[in-house]
């Protein structure tokens, strides 16, 4: 019989196929275990060249190619392949160090001390350095984001400050210029959020977040009263105002700037003082402002110019002398156009403006048009909030507008609302009716948001309607988020004002 099957009568049973030998099974499985454990050795080894090569590192690292030169023209910095090289004189004068591998680079004068700095963002493993905390015993092997300064000196680098872990993943990085006391540095995290870091004496310190403002009325000063700020006088023809600002002082003190519209203006000539309808403040009400902690007034109402020249000279002087941002206003040495200020706090650039729609038909002076600041050419208006936006992250309008003793914004005040948010405003603060108006969000012809406060009403005055002892304080807060500095939170809070014994005016929440 032919084949491999055959019939075995001698067992009586079929036999199948080749027979195996004795031992073999188990060489094979001997051999199929050493093939394993070859594979896995090679298969760790190749995971841990990996590894230490930074193969493993987070896919949304994008490792930066770029050549710059400082400031003074002097050294060449070239980022390639991860690696940093300087060139002083046409020749290599410093290489980044081994085992750290860069992801981006900048030069920049980060501690404003006139030259400029070389920025690392690198990676490396392990959390710290040499100088780790003493109460950690051994660094970590992992990979880790890190942040290295380096100076220029005399053709040499040298390091500055070599940061341990960052706390935040940065996927990209940029310097933002002119805020005092010196550039940010701009960390953008993989999911675009952003924060705001500046150099801060040893190392860098976190900006903080969110910047809150809290913003008051008309600070409309009747005769009735500064007679009672007179009875309050502790020195004769001193009079103190103080008491107008006890009830918000916890508000002040809370929030980053506080602003409030000074209806009418200060004079320090006692022959000038007056109410309505031709106002004229004691300067002492002012200091009475300054003490309460304001930031900043707004001073451009239909009422600036009720004692003329000699009103707007002492208002802009006595609150620039104090630390205050005053606003709309330019005294009469100032004849240049200056339609806003920069406020910087907390990192952020704050541009601030100031119109009313009028002076009471007191015209301007011929020789210094600038002096109250109009809201009335709309030309002007958009070059003033354009040339604002260059120099600013945020741009903030205050406004004199719309009819008194109106529960609802006008024409006018929709018109110039839709001119606002067409230039790109951020938010838009209303007061003269004298009570309070809705507040919304409104959109721009691209889009963009913007927050209006259409009126906040009274803080102070001795108007006997009803509609005017309701006012409101405006508060919004401003965050870096991934589209920027944006609002993002806001509300109005009613106030009362009242009088009690004696002729006392207090404002109540």
């Amino acid at each position: 019989m032919s084949g491999t099957n055959r019939s075995d009568s001698r067992r009586g049973r079929r036999v199948t196929g080749i027979r195996t030998k004795p031992g073999t099974e188990d060489s094979r499985c001997v051999s199929l275990l050493q093939a394993v454990l070859i594979w896995m050795i090679g298969a760790g080894a190749m995971f841990c060249f990996l590894k230490s090569s930074g193969f493993f590192l987070p896919e949304w690292i994008t490792w930066e190619k770029k050549t710059v030169l400082d400031a003074s023209g002097e050294y060449g910095i070239t980022l390639e392949r991860k690696k940093v090289t300087v060139i002083y004189e046409n020749a290599e004068i410093w290489t980044s160090p081994e085992g750290v591998m860069v992801q981006d680079m900048l030069s920049c004068d980060i501690d404003c001390d006139g030259t400029d700095e070389l920025l690392l963002l690198c990676w490396k493993k392990g959390r710290y350095g040499e100088h780790k905390p003493f109460w950690v015993e051994r660094d970590e092997k992992e990979w880790s984001q890190h942040l290295f300064v380096y100076q220029y000196v005399q053709g040499e680098i040298h390091p500055k400050w070599m940061s341990s872990y960052i706390g935040q993943d940065v996927a990209k990085w940029s310097i933002r210029e002119g805020i005092p006391p010196g550039p940010r540095l701009l960390l953008t995290s993989p999911d675009g959020e952003s924060s705001s870091w500046f150099w801060d004496s040893w190392g860098f310190t976190k900006d903080k977040e969110n910047t809150t403002f809290v913003v008051f009325g008309d600070n409309l000063i009747h005769e009735s009263i500064c007679r009672y700020a007179f009875l309050e006088a502790v020195e004769p023809d001193e009079p103190d105002f103080r008491f107008l600002y006890e009830s918000i002082r916890e508000e002040i003190e809370k929030s980053d700037i506080a602003v409030i519209n000074q209806e009418t203006p200060l004079v320090d000539n006692p022959a000038l003082y007056g109410g309505y309808p031709r106002f004229g403040t004691p300067v002492q009400a002012g200091e009475a402002i300054v003490e309460a902690g304001f930031d900043v007034v707004t001073c451009a109402t239909n009422h600036a110019l009720d004692r003329g020249k000699e009103g707007i000279n002492t208002t802009k002087a006595f609150f620039t002398d104090n630390h205050v941002r005053c606003l709309g206003i330019q005294s009469e040495s100032d004849t240049d156009d200056r339609p806003y200020e920069i406020l910087v706090k907390n990192g952020v650039r704050f541009a601030l403006l100031n119109y009313t729609y009028g002076t009471n038909g007191i015209r301007l002076p011929e020789d210094n048009p600038h002096m109250v600041h109009l809201l009335d050419d709309e030309n002007k208006i958009a070059n003033d909030i354009k040339r604002a936006k260059e120099e600013s992250d945020f741009v903030i309008v205050f406004v004199h507008w719309g009819t008194e003793y109106a529960g609802e914004p006008d024409d006018f005040q929709r018109k110039w609302t839709q001119v606002f948010a067409d230039c790109r405003v951020d938010v838009v603060v209303g007061t003269h009716p004298h009570m309070l108006q809705p507040c919304e969000t409104v959109r721009g012809d691209d889009g963009h948001e913007m927050l209006v406060f259409y009126s906040i009403g009274n803080y102070i005055s001795a108007q006997p309607e009803e509609s005017c002892v309701k006012g409101g304080m405006a508060s919004f807060t401003v965050s870096l988020t991934k589209d920027g500095f944006r609002v993002t939170e806001y509300n109005l809070l009613p106030l009362k004002i009242c009088r009690g014994e004696g002729g006392r005016y207090t404002t109540e929440f």
